[in-house]
């Protein structure tokens, strides 16, 4: 019989190798029970020991996409033995992964098939400054090729914060994504900057011909709406073709947003936030005129980092609500709508955990998949499935 010895560097080597990767894998590790109008419910812990997994999205039913702030992107496996695995994807661009800056969102559109394109945000050097970069890229295997960069945007500032940055398609072959106003607050109210806007462009980074601003002098082209100071979720409503947009306030202000073409959404004219040295309030007040008005407000705020609308039938009772995570009140907030898109209630899931929720996916089978800054990946299913 042949006895295979290993010297002790060599075997210290594949121990820590092997707790590196153990340490990142813990598929399916119940964390906690719950229940939501009257649908009970589970939370797993699918991957852990990871950056802050920023995007994610679902390539197919065992598949997600996601990034790191840092500058990785990375697939997760999920396979039918209720294992999983994760490799890191070659070609990814240089960021500045500074404040709040880094590899933002991922996204791909809902009739996405492999080998199309992928969707990416990230914050990257331009002129000595730091710009919100959308570009798009193909997978093959475990390389991303023909990474293009679709807009680099006029959003400098020498601040590191207010990237933005969600990414959503409608079903017309149009893509929207946000941009923060880079914390210079009149950015919300210049058209001539990308900063504090929502962007509408073709999947091919050209601009559609009726964008509101095409053509207007002094206004760039790209521009959707405007008056936005940190929109991190943004979701389009195929079924009522509404596009939806949450946004971080200052000291409370926090708001939901229904985005409609060309419109003002005020920041920083008005808000129900507070200044942070004192208890002032921002602008002019909460209203004016030629200036919209929020769905939902938030006071305080609780710090907003995601966006979707549930279409599932794993939770059937959530169809049509909005789900947003939580960065700093640390849970998923559910939001419920009338047939007209009015707030009728909220709820907020997952206190316990004690997790600044960042992104959120929901599977094929209606599933909730969701990242924490700590970096997890867990997912939230039924009791009983």
């Amino acid at each position: 019989m042949m006895i295979l010895t290993l010297k002790k560097p060599l075997l210290l080597i594949i121990l820590c190798c092997a707790a590196w990767f153990c340490s990142r894998l813990v598929f399916a590790e119940p964390l906690l029970t719950g229940e939501s109008e009257g649908m009970q419910f589970r939370v797993e812990k699918v991957a852990q020991g990871l950056g802050v997994p920023w995007g994610m999205a679902f390539l197919n039913s065992s598949q997600i996409i996601f990034t790191e702030r840092s500058g990785k992107i990375k697939i997760l496996t999920i396979t039918p033995q209720t294992t999983a695995s994760i490799i890191e994807l070659q070609g990814s661009p240089i960021v500045n992964a500074t404040g709040q800056g880094g590899m933002l969102d991922v996204a791909v559109p809902d009739d996405f098939k492999p080998g199309d394109w992928i969707y990416f945000t990230y914050s990257k050097r331009h002129q000595a400054s730091t710009v919100t970069t959308l570009a798009r890229a193909k997978r093959n295997g475990q390389r991303l090729l023909q990474w293009t960069e679709l807009l680099v945007t006029r959003s400098a500032s020498d601040t590191s914060r207010h990237f933005g940055s969600r990414i959503t398609f409608d079903d017309q072959g149009h893509l929207f994504f946000t941009v923060g106003d880079r914390g210079v607050r009149r950015n919300g109210q210049d058209l001539s900057t990308h900063a504090g806007s929502v962007l509408r462009l073709n999947r091919d980074g050209s601009v559609p011909a009726d964008n509101p601003f095409v053509g207007v002098k002094a206004r760039l082209p790209e521009i959707w709406s405007y008056g936005h100071r940190n929109p991190q979720g943004i979701f389009y409503d195929r079924d009522n073709n509404r596009l939806w947009m949450i946004e971080h306030g200052p000291r409370g202000g926090d708001e939901i947003n229904l985005i409609v073409a060309g419109a003002n959404y005020g920041w920083p004219v008005i808000s129900y936030g507070k200044e942070y040295w004192g208890p002032f309030k921002v602008g002019e007040g909460t209203h004016k005129a030629g200036m919209e008005q929020p769905v939902k407000y938030y006071v305080p705020s609780i710090a907003p980092g995601s966006l979707l609308r549930y279409s599932g039938n794993a939770f059937p009772r959530w169809q049509g609500n909005l789900l947003a995570g939580a960065l700093k009140l640390t849970h998923i907030n559910r939001i419920s709508l009338d047939s007209q898109g009015h707030a009728v209630g909220e709820e907020r899931l997952l206190q316990g955990l004690n997790e600044r929720v960042r992104a959120l996916a929901e599977s094929p089978e209606g599933w909730l998949y969701f990242s924490t800054d700590s970096g997890l990946i867990l997912r939230l299913r039924p009791l009983q499935d």
